[in-house]
């Protein structure tokens, strides 16, 4: 064995041994809480137009359903770290940018209008079942979608990281053929059907009328008969921090054994422009909680 050799083993091991380290450091479990009650901040992803469940209102100050949900949350953590003092801090996030800004510790909850799916769950976990939406399809008054072939052909706008983004996308590559564009937001895709550069743009049904409702768009606008997956929106947290895990889903069943979800719902589903009626899928998530994946109707294929 030659001299470089002799001297190489001895770094190369070293390397090997560092790398290993690294590995296991990047894959060990997250402990947020502890974070938390060292830095007394914990910061809360929302977003900027996902009405009714986390936008930002006229003050530009994050709101909604699923913002009240994460706030009730903070109180159970706080009670759990004796820390009664925590500031939140709150960072806007788009849909693409959700889980990229969770697994960089960019925030600590997502509390938006997130789909528990099996793919995601590769990446992130899940709280129990805040809510249950179905992706269904908006048109202008008048343009008949009993199925998804009445969209072929039509020019379809799609908001990108989203669920709704990838059905479509295979059912355009498979089964039927259209125009699609992808937008950054829901905003930013509602308004391209506003507009007339889009005639469909396929969303989870909650979200759709959130958007058509705060617009007074409702006269001119309308759902399609069909519905296409089933979607359990969730809080959404950082993979492997079960003690995070645990708090949140202590708060969240808290809320639905005491009854105080009822008229938490009603605030955000039960306005003078807005009235979502608690389908049966998301009560029977509050009698059960649970934390089952989304599934799409459409056999074959994913969300």
């Amino acid at each position: 064995m030659s001299t470089l050799l002799r001297h190489f083993l001895p770094l190369s091991c070293a390397a090997t041994l560092l790398a290993t380290s690294l590995a296991a450091t990047a894959q060990a479990p997250a402990d947020t809480l502890a974070r938390i009650r060292d830095s007394k901040t914990i910061t809360l992803g929302v977003r900027e137009g996902s009405r009714p469940f986390s936008f930002l209102n006229e003050q530009k100050q994050p709101v909604g359903y699923s913002v009240d949900l994460c706030l009730a949350a903070v109180e159970e953590i706080k009670r759990t770290l004796k820390v009664p003092d925590l500031k939140v801090n709150y960072k806007v996030v788009a849909g693409a940018e959700r889980i990229p800004k969770l697994e960089s510790g960019e925030i600590d909850l997502e509390c938006g209008s997130t789909t528990n799916t099996k793919a995601r769950q590769e990446k992130v976990a899940f709280s129990y079942t805040i809510f249950v939406a179905g992706i269904r399809v908006l048109v202008p008054k008048g343009t008949k979608v009993d199925n998804v072939k009445d969209l072929e052909g039509l020019p379809v706008g799609l908001s990108k990281g989203t669920t709704s983004e990838k059905l479509f996308t295979q059912l355009s590559a498979n089964e039927v053929k259209m125009q699609l564009t992808t937008f950054g937001s829901n905003v930013e895709a509602y308004k391209a059907l506003k507009d007339g550069r889009v005639r469909a743009f396929p969303q989870d049904d909650s979200l759709l009328l959130g958007l058509a409702a705060h617009d007074n768009a409702l006269g001119q606008l309308g759902l399609s008969s069909v519905s296409l997956s089933v979607e359990p929106y969730a809080i959404m947290m950082r993979k492997g921090d079960a003690a995070l895990g645990a708090a949140v889903d202590r708060a969240l069943s808290r809320l639905y054994t005491g009854g105080e979800i009822e008229p938490l719902y009603r605030k955000w589903f039960a306005t003078e422009r807005l009235n979502i009626q608690m389908s049966r899928l998301t009560r029977d998530s509050f009698a059960r909680p649970n934390k089952e994946a989304g599934v799409a109707m459409l056999l074959g294929y994913s969300l």
